[in-house]
């Protein structure tokens, strides 16, 4: 969970992974950023095409800011990508290739990485990353705080989810370890969208702990997308062919 806000402008932000909410929104006076925001959104997704529309169909509908890009959120519900809408892609401007494009770059980067350790010339780190772990780490051995939304099991934390959910909530890390914050019950609309995910997170847990094929089906059933698209029958049978690729490329699964 990452969310660039200007100076002086604080956000509260929790959900799940891929789908955290923006729950507040304030600027350096303390005042409530919302209402401009919903209003921004409501013109910007009614008058032109720009690259967060879905983000911004989400505040539309739901109420609230959405971390994901407009290209991830599309993914994780049944309202945007359809077979039977293809208009739906262009009129939301979501890039289906994106994930494609990325996964083949980062493909590349790590062929190179390889390469150049192989050949002896190893590996430069000329900046620090963005990502949050070495900065976690520095905050454990320096004692010295950094706060950061951390995914966290819930117990608690977010009252409507359920309590074994891997829930992203803001976080405290120091010479203590990693402290997470207690968020409270979201909108219910949001526990909602955020449980279609969780779902389908728990089962897939089931699945690689019990190792049963049943619980693969059920956690693709009751994937949002796929269950919009697919009848029950097709998704089984999709689960099948899946599982004997893997096998046949020697990934053994059994399931």
């Amino acid at each position: 969970m990452r969310l660039d806000l200007p100076e002086g402008v604080t956000g509260k932000i929790a959900g799940i992974n891929h789908m955290a909410w923006l729950l507040e929104i304030r600027d350096k006076d303390g005042n409530d950023l919302y209402p401009k925001l919903r209003e921004r959104a409501e013109v910007m997704n009614t008058t032109e095409i720009h690259s967060n529309m879905v983000r911004f169909e989400y505040i539309r509908r739901f109420g609230y800011y959405c971390t994901e890009s407009t290209w991830h959120n599309a993914e994780y519900n049944p309202f945007f990508i359809k077979s039977h809408h293809p208009e739906l892609i262009e009129k939301y401007n979501i890039p289906l290739e994106r994930y494609i494009r990325t996964s083949l770059e980062v493909l590349d980067r790590w062929q190179n990485q390889k390469e150049a350790i192989l050949s002896g010339k190893g590996i430069e780190h000329p900046e620090r990353s963005i990502e949050y772990p070495s900065r976690i780490m520095e905050a454990m051995v320096t004692n010295v705080p950094y706060s950061f939304g951390g995914n966290v099991i819930n117990h608690g934390l977010i009252p409507n989810l359920v309590k074994d959910a891997c829930v992203e909530v803001p976080c405290l890390a120091d010479a203590n370890g990693i402290q997470p914050t207690y968020v409270g019950e979201l909108p219910t609309q949001l526990a909602a969208m955020n449980m279609t995910n969780v779902n389908v997170q728990l089962l897939t847990i089931e699945a690689a702990v019990t190792k049963k094929r049943e619980h693969v089906y059920q956690a693709a059933m009751l994937d949002p997308h796929t269950a919009a698209e697919l009848p029950i029958d097709d998704i089984v049978a999709m689960c099948d062919e899946m599982i004997e690729a893997h096998n046949a490329a020697g990934n053994r699964v059994l399931y």
